[in-house]
């Protein structure tokens, strides 16, 4: 059975100049696919800023001081959605409001493992990063008004 990969030619049996021109042609790809994403990004986001007259969504906007724009309105419509009973559109709605708790760990978890790898640093080696990083920033300081008594008295 034929995996596809007799015609592959490795790129160490290619000449410099076909190299140049593949790699030139993957270049100008990615920069096409960059230029539809970015189209496609702002394109989307003037779509949801557009105000809507909606009978059913702008009275309970404006009552809400909210713009009527798509935008709001399809957050509304996930609000809905969540009250009705759809777990989905409730995370959706968690997840973009940033009241998960995985980020909160996420944040607890980077801050223990960077102060495992500070105390494993000072044991070895007996700096203290802390103590090391008050000292630059004094002699910055010290520096920074020494520079600004020099200026006034110039």
């Amino acid at each position: 059975m034929s995996n596809g990969r007799e015609n592959l030619i490795p790129n160490s049996e290619r000449s410099p100049e076909e190299l140049r021109r593949m790699t030139s042609k993957g270049g100008k790809k990615s920069g096409e696919v960059r230029r539809r994403k970015a189209n496609f990004r702002k394109t989307l986001n003037l779509l949801l800023t557009a105000e809507i007259d909606s009978p059913e969504w702008t009275p309970i906007l404006e009552a809400l001081g909210l713009d009527s724009t798509l935008e709001s309105a399809v957050n509304g419509a996930m609000i809905k959605e969540a009250l009705s009973g759809n777990v989905k559109a409730y995370e959706a709605i968690a997840k973009y409001a940033g009241q998960t708790a995985k980020p909160d760990e996420d944040i607890r978890n980077r801050e223990a493992d960077t102060e495992l790898k500070q105390a494993r640093k000072q044991a070895v080696t007996g700096e203290n990063e802390a103590d090391e990083a008050l000292s630059k920033l004094d002699r910055i300081l010290k520096e920074v008004r020494d520079n600004a008594v020099k200026q006034e008295t110039e």
